[in-house]
């Protein structure tokens, strides 16, 4: 037996020298190196999905920022309308404060001119009698004492009445300003949760 023969009825094994066809060994085709057309679409179609993502994922971060800021605003609006509304109060109760004091104040002068009047003739009439002045200070300290007296029950009238509801004092109001801020601000969270 030869080297290269085999048992039985198989053939030869092929040389790998030997010429496969009539013109020689075919030559290997070699492919282009880069991606498939399989591969370019799955390219194409994942770069399209990720530029449209973005592009609606932007629209929605836009369109939260805007109503943030619209929400932003009509809180601060609202804030300042109450700081007004404050500031109205204030100044109503400052001037009827001021008109309610002068009203006092002509009133306590009319009393201690009548009182001052009436007391003239005492004035100068005899040994140990009162002066002028002593008359004047002695009026002024009875009507001025009863008059602030007077002043003090209604100043806790009406702090009274101001605790029983019937009206509105700084307190109440800024409490009310500060509850109103955050029942927004809760809102505007629960809603900007929502929307997300």
């Amino acid at each position: 037996m030869t080297a290269g023969m085999a048992f039985g009825n198989s053939a030869p094994d092929a040389s790998p020298y030997a010429d496969d066809g009539p013109y020689g060994t075919p030559v290997a085709q070699h492919r282009k190196a880069g991606l498939t057309r399989r591969g370019k679409v799955a390219i194409a179609v994942a770069g399209v999905a990720v530029v449209g993502g973005g592009t609606i994922w932007f629209q929605v971060h836009s369109a939260a920022v805007a109503k943030e800021e619209k929400e932003a605003a009509a809180l601060q609006i609202q804030m300042k309308k109450l700081e007004l509304e404050e500031m109205r109060i204030r100044n109503e109760q400052t001037s009827t404060d001021k008109k309610a004091a002068t009203a006092s104040a002509s009133r306590i002068q009319a009393a201690v001119d009548k009182c001052v009047k009436d007391s003239s003739g005492l004035i100068g009439k005899g040994y140990r009698s009162p002066s002028r002045g002593d008359v004047v200070a002695d009026c002024k300290q009875q009507y001025e004492t009863a008059d602030a007296s007077g002043m003090e029950a209604t100043g806790s009238t009406q702090t009274a009445g101001d605790g029983g509801g019937g009206g509105i004092n700084s307190p109440t109001l800024l409490s009310l300003a500060a509850a109103g801020g955050l029942a927004l601000a809760v809102f505007a969270r629960k809603g900007k949760k929502a929307d997300a």
